[in-house]
C-alpha cells in the first residue's frame, strides 16, 4: 500500500510539473495520461519555466533518489540535452537546504555537547546542500576553518520508503519483462539500497576519507581533507576546510591561467591511480566534490 501511495505521489508530481511529455512512448504515458484531468497543472509562474529547471525542482521535491538520479543525469550530456543537463548540475550541490537552526540542533545532538562549545563559530547558513546531507562552515577554538557535514532530518525513513517502491517495481519487471534474468532487477535494487546505507552512514565515510586522505599525504597532486574526529558524530562530520576552484568553473580556471587540457589528464591518472595502485578510490568525482587550487612551484 505505501509502494502505491508513493508510485501515485510520484505521478502527481511529475503532472504538476508538467513532465509527462518527457515519459512519452513509454508504460507509464498511459497512466499519466488517465491521471492528467484530476491533478492541478502548475502555476503560471512555474509552468512558464524551462524543462531543466522543472525537472529539477521535481526531483527535489521527490527525495534523495530521484536527486541522485538527477546527479548523473548532469555528468552524462552524451545522453541528455544540453539544457537538462547543465540546470541537473545545480543537485549537486544547491538542492533547497534545510533549515539551518535544525541543523546545528542535529550537530549538537551527534557531538553530544553544545555547538557554541565545540565551535569558536557555526554558520547556520550553508555552504551547499545535496540529497542526503547539508554542509555549514565552522571554526574550531584556536580558529581551524572546518566545515560540517550533517544529514538531513528524517532522510533514512525517506530513502526506505522509496527503496520499497523501487523492490515493488522490481517485482513486476521480474513477472514481465523478457530479459529479466538477465537484468535482475531485485539485484539492482540491493546494490543502490546498499550505497545508500553507505552514505548515511558518516562513520564509514570519515573512515574512507582518512584511508584515502594517508594514501596520498606528500602529494602535491592531489590533497585529501583531514577528518577532525573529535569533532564528528552519528549523524555529523567534520572535516579540514579547503578552498580552490570548483571543478566546472570553467572560467575561474581560464581565469587562474589553468591549462584545463593538461587537468583533465592529471584528474584521470590520478583516479585510475587510486584503483590500481591502491585499490581504493573516491566513488563520486562529480564536480561539486573536486575543487583545483594553483600551487607555486
Amino acid at each position: 500500500m505505501k509502494s502505491l501511495l508513493r508510485a501515485r505521489r510520484i505521478g502527481i508530481v511529475l503532472l504538476r510539473y508538467g513532465l509527462d511529455d518527457l515519459l512519452a512512448d513509454t508504460p507509464a504515458a498511459r497512466w499519466l495520461k488517465l491521471a492528467r484531468p484530476f491533478v492541478p497543472r502548475a502555476d503560471a509562474q512555474l509552468s512558464g519555466q524551462p524543462r531543466g529547471v522543472r525537472l529539477r525542482l521535481a526531483l527535489q521535491e521527490l527525495g534523495p533518489i530521484f536527486v541522485k538520479f538527477g546527479q548523473v543525469l548532469s555528468t552524462r550530456r552524451d545522453l541528455v540535452p544540453p539544457d537538462i543537463a547543465t540546470e541537473l548540475v545545480l543537485l549537486q550541490d544547491r538542492v533547497k537546504p534545510f533549515d539551518g537552526l535544525q541543523a546545528r540542533a542535529l550537530v549538537e545532538k551527534a557531538l553530544g555537547r553544545p555547538v557554541s562549545e565545540a565551535f569558536e563559530h557555526f554558520d547556520t547558513t550553508p555552504l551547499a546542500s545535496a540529497s542526503i546531507a547539508q554542509v555549514h562552515a565552522a571554526r574550531l577554538p584556536g580558529g581551524r576553518e572546518v566545515v560540517v557535514k550533517v544529514l538531513r532530518p528524517g532522510i533514512d525513513k525517506q530513502i526506505d520508503q522509496d527503496i520499497a517502491l523501487l523492490n515493488a517495481l522490481a517485482g513486476v519487471v521480474e513477472r514481465t519483462h523478457p530479459r529479466a534474468d538477465k537484468i535482475r532487477p531485485r539485484e539492482v535494487v540491493a546494490e543502490i539500497q546498499a550505497t545508500l546505507a553507505a552514505e548515511l552512514d558518516l562513520h564509514r565515510e570519515g573512515a574512507n576519507a582518512s584511508v584515502l586522505r594517508r594514501n596520498w599525504l606528500g602529494s602535491r597532486e592531489l590533497y585529501i581533507p583531514e577528518v577532525v574526529w573529535d569533532h564528528s558524530g552519528e549523524g555529523a562530520l567534520t572535516l579540514e576546510r579547503v578552498h580552490g576552484i570548483p571543478a566546472d568553473d570553467i572560467a575561474a580556471l581560464d581565469a587562474a591561467g589553468i591549462n584545463r587540457r593538461a587537468l583533465a589528464a592529471n584528474t584521470v591518472r590520478l583516479f585510475y591511480t587510486q584503483v590500481f595502485r591502491d585499490n581504493f578510490f573516491h566513488a563520486d568525482m562529480h564536480p561539486g566534490n573536486v575543487f583545483v587550487e594553483t600551487i607555486n612551484p
